[in-house]
Formats: structure tokens, C-alpha cells, sequence
């Protein structure tokens, strides 16, 4: 199907709001959409033939055949266009276009200031377009960034270890990163948004149906502080190649991946070798050792030199070697401890601090002025808690 080139120009500034492009760049975005659908994630036959002549000299060779790509781009891409080409007849991109318009979603494409430069480290892995709902801004700044995995059938301990680090990485200024699933993914993305941070989810399908549908409120909120991003356009389906392809832009975006929990063959896993194969940091969080559920978490640690992490900030560290906390004021004695004991992330008055700890006013006063030095304690509106030290 022939599309007026105005119409094109209409439908790709309509996914690209706020920026002037000029005749090339519409068209370019253009056949990027289009191979987004073309192609299925990961392609490197794909990765190849773009890098080599472009997107939209790409669809062009490709309605030529085999022999025009292997001239233009060399090698032979004879089996890729026998994938390719019932796409390139069926695929109908301005209902992708209209349909991420209708979404207020926005298409990003290589080069632009927003695209997650991490995604480059894929080579010819890497996406030929992202669909983006919610601050696209925030996916060009995740050089400080975790991405939090794990289990879909998390159990209470699981989440549990989810919510506290993820709180506290958010403390610490990192957004979080995962896949929108049950169980751990859906714990860090919560967690996130509770503590007022910022959080990104990489979907399996179009940003137009979210899946788990389920999670439709969860993700509605991400949209709203953070990002929700897919490599297919609007209408696809998740599938479950789809999925593990998904988790090489969860591994790719972040500075660092963390495991919380996974079974022996969990997906998480493919999320940890990506990350691997990447030369991203990577950590695992211990659980019991009768626990099937984080057998996978001791898999990564035992046989692929993952780093056992237990806190917020040993995670942060992964990213930051340099960022361990050091007390101004020596060891914690056993009444720093005691108070410590006693604070939380959301804040506890003085008397119920004291009443906790066993100590008198003065004494817990006095120790909160020395861990509010050290940033292990801040008083806010509802009293005194945690710090991110």
C-alpha cells in the first residue's frame, strides 16, 4: 500500500510532538516504524542491514529481494527475506502510528537525546525504534539505574527484600528498571513509585495493551511518574520469544542488574545473562537455602560471578564502588544500634523511638544527632526515620 507522503509527515509528527524534522528524518522514522513490525526483536540480520544502507533504503532492497540486499549490504540475507517479506505486505504502519497517536505514545528512534544509550551495546541486537508512553526524557537519563528482576510466583520474603531495596536504591537517586510482571518486577515498580521515584518498564507487547492486564493500573501510575517502553508498536501481542527478547533491553538500559529471587530455570535468568554477556554488573540476593525459590539466585552466584548483594546499598555499589557509606563517627555502639533498630522508612516520633529502643529521651536524642551527621537518620513530617547513608 502507497501512502501520501504528507500523510506520512502528519502521522510521524504526531508521535514526535515537540521537535521540527525535516523530509529525511520523517521518512526515516517512518521505515524504522515499519520495521519494528517487519522484523521480529533482536534480528541481527536486521541490525545489519540498517546499519549498513538505512531504514528507509532497507525497505526498499527488501521489496527488490535477496540478491539487491546482499549487493548493498554484502552477505546474504536470502533467509531473512523469506521471514521478512510477508510482513512487508501485511504490516500496516499508519495503524501503528494512529493507534500510538491515540495512546500519546512517542516513537524514539537512534540519535535522539532521549534514546537509552546503554540499548547501543546490543550492536546489531538493538531495537530499530522504541514506542514510549510517559517521560520519554527519563529513558535518556538511566546511566543511573538498576534494573530489579525476579520471580513471577514470588513468595513474602521475596517481595519483602524487593520493597526495602527498592526504596532505598530510589533514596539514593536510581530509577528503577524491570519487566511490569507479577511477583518481584511488580514489587520494585510499586516500591518505586511509593517512595516518589522514578521507574521504567519494558513491555513484551505494544505500550497500547498492557499486559499482565492485570497490572493496568500499575502500569497507568508508571506512565504517569515514569515510562513504559516497547520495542514492538502498538497492537502486538507479547509472546514468549518476545519476552526473553524483552529482557536484553531490561539488562541493556540499566547500569546494573539485580536477581531477588528466581527458580532454578527462572526467565529472570536469561534477564542475568544478557546482563553478563553485556559486562554489566550483576547481583543476586541470597535466600534460604530450602528455598527452590531462590535456587536460581544461588545458580547465578555460585557458577556465574554474580555479586551477593543483601541491601540497597550493596546494590548501589555495583554501579558505584566508590559510594560505600563511612560513619563520622566510628563503629555504631549498642545504643546507636538500638536506635537504629527502631527507625523506619516512613518515620517514627521521638517517644516511640524510646519506647522501642529501652532508652531514655535524651539518650535517643543524642544518638539521632549523631546519625543524622553520619546520614543515617533524618526528621521529617512524621518523625524521625531511616536516612539513605
Amino acid at each position: 500500500m502507497t501512502v501520501p507522503e504528507s500523510e506520512i509527515a502528519a502521522l510521524v509528527r504526531a508521535v514526535v510532538p515537540d521537535r521540527p524534522l525535516d523530509r529525511e528524518q520523517i521518512a526515516d522514522r517512518y521505515a524504522r516504524a515499519r520495521w519494528s513490525a517487519i522484523a521480529e526483536p533482536g534480528d541481527a540480520d536486521a541490525g545489519r542491514l540498517l546499519a549498513a544502507v538505512g531504514a528507509m533504503a532497507a525497505l526498499e532492497l527488501l521489496s527488490a529481494g535477496a540478491p539487491a540486499l546482499a549487493d548493498a549490504a554484502g552477505g546474504s540475507f536470502t533467509e531473512a527475506v523469506e521471514r521478512w517479506s510477508p510482513r512487508l505486505r501485511q504490516v500496516d504502519t499508519p495503524l501503528h502510528l494512529r493507534q500510538a497517536a491515540r495512546f500519546g505514545a512517542r516513537l524514539l528512534v537512534p540519535g535522539d537525546a532521549e534514546w537509552p544509550t546503554g540499548l547501543d551495546d546490543l550492536g546489531m541486537h538493538a531495537p530499530s525504534a522504541l514506542w514510549v508512553r510517559g517521560d520519554a526524557t527519563l529513558l535518556g537519563r538511566l546511566e543511573r539505574s538498576i534494573a530489579i528482576v525476579g520471580a513471577r510466583a514470588a513468595t513474602g520474603y521475596g517481595e519483602h527484600v524487593t520493597v526495602e531495596v527498592a526504596s532505598g536504591l530510589v533514596d539514593r537517586g536510581f530509577a528503577i528498571v524491570s519487566g511490569a510482571a507479577f511477583g518481584i518486577d511488580g514489587a520494585a515498580h510499586r516500591a518505586a513509585l511509593a517512595s516518589g521515584g522514578s521507574t521504567v518498564a519494558f513491555l513484551a507487547g505494544g505500550v497500547d495493551r498492557f499486559y499482565p492486564s492485570a497490572h493496568e493500573t500499575l502500569l497507568t501510575r508508571i506512565v504517569d511518574r515514569g515510562a513504559v517502553v516497547s520495542e514492538v508498536p502498538c497492537g502486538t501481542a507479547p509472546t514468549k520469544w518476545r519476552f526473553l527478547q524483552r529482557n536484553r533491553l531490561i539488562a541493556a538500559a540499566s547500569s546494573a542488574t539485580v536477581v531477588v529471587e528466581a527458580g532454578w530455570r527462572s526467565g529472570s535468568l536469561n534477564t542475568a545473562g544478557h546482563a553478563a554477556q553485556l559486562g554489566r554488573p550483576l547481583g543476586a540476593v541470597p535466600g534460604p537455602v530450602t528455598s527452590s525459590a531462590s535456587a536460581g539466585c544461588h545458580r547465578l552466584i555460585r557458577e556465574y560471578d554474580a555479586v551477593c548483594v543483601t541491601t540497597a546499598q550493596e546494590m548501589a555499589e555495583l554501579v558505584d564502588p566508590t559510594g560505600a557509606p563511612t560513619l563520622l563517627t566510628g563503629d555504631p555502639s549498642p545504643e546507636r544500634t538500638r536506635v537504629l533498630d527502631a527507625l523506619t522508612r516512613t518515620g517514627r516520633d521521638l517517644s516511640r523511638i524510646a519506647a522501642i529502643s529501652g532508652m531514655s529521651l535524651d539518650a535517643v536524642r543524642a544518638e539521632l544527632g549523631m546519625l543524622e551527621l553520619d546520614g543515617l537518620a533524618t526528621e521529617g513530617p512524621s518523625g524521625w526515620r531511616r536516612g539513605s547513608g
